[in-house]
């Protein structure tokens, strides 16, 4: 079976974070490893607080993971603060990692902030340059770009403005832009672009989204799927168990990583 390294934070709703990391990797049939880099108490409401963890103990979590376990890609998420961006991207090249995934996460879906300002500044810094994907939505995607995005034109010129920090393949995702009924999400290898078309559904319930697409490409690629191809099929798969909604809690709810039908 092939293993695939989450390093994020604790979502207590278990709608995203680890929890969603750990559920998705389970649907597609790899076997998920965690390092958990902060705990959060949130819910479908919004994060009520949060505590990043001591470096030394997610550098453990992630030393005890890699010398003992075939990991085949890894894929990162909240990391809190710029001494554990650090961290990780350290243990990164210590540990030669060629397949990583980036989701980086800076804003909950309530719109809580859960990185810190100096955190994105390392993240461009240190870890967008080891990474074989980074996937961010709009907002991200203007952050780390440095320009506004509202068309489709945009997000290419911000795919292409990321690119140039380092990572092999960006994938700039269009779930914010108020365009229709169709949402697209583009990806760009430094020369050419994809582009991934599919309907919006309409549901409130959509925690978790970033993190179970971002896992998904990192299960598919771990499964031996090129960059392209695990982007589509981790599409589908996102749009299958956003179908399958779950009417829990009062805000934005949790998706069924279990129960799509793609």
């Amino acid at each position: 079976m092939k293993c695939v390294l989450s390093i994020a934070g604790s979502d207590s709703g278990a709608g995203a974070g680890i929890q969603a990391d750990l559920k998705t990797m389970a649907a597609l049939g790899v076997y998920g490893l965690t390092a958990v880099t902060a705990v959060t108490a949130q819910n479908t409401l919004g994060v009520t607080a949060f505590q990043v963890l001591d470096r030394r103990l997610v550098e453990a979590q992630i030393d005890a993971v890699m010398e003992d376990f075939p990991v085949a890609a890894v894929k990162t998420g909240m990391l809190g603060n710029a001494e554990i961006v650090e961290a990780v991207a350290e243990k990164i090249k210590q540990h030669r990692v060629a397949r990583l995934v980036v989701d980086p996460v800076m804003v909950a879906k309530s719109g809580d902030a859960l990185l810190e300002e100096g955190a994105r500044r390392a993240l461009a810094k240190d870890l967008l340059p080891l990474a074989l994907l980074v996937t961010p939505n709009i907002p991200e995607a203007e952050v780390i770009s440095g320009i506004s995005i509202q068309t489709l034109a945009e997000m290419k010129t911000s795919a292409r403005l990321i690119h140039r920090q380092g990572p092999r393949f960006v994938l700039v995702k269009g779930g914010h832009l108020e365009d229709g009924d169709e949402l697209t999400d583009v990806l760009f290898d430094g020369e050419q672009y994809f582009f991934y078309r599919a309907p919006r559904v309409q549901t409130r319930n959509t925690h978790g989204t970033g993190c179970t697409y971002a896992s998904a490409i990192a299960s598919y690629r771990a499964l031996g799927y090129n960059v392209p191809t695990a982007v589509k099929h981790a599409r589908s798969y996102l749009q299958a168990i956003l179908r399958a909604g779950l009417q829990l809690g009062r805000g934005k709810g949790p998706m069924d990583h279990f129960g799509g039908d793609g």
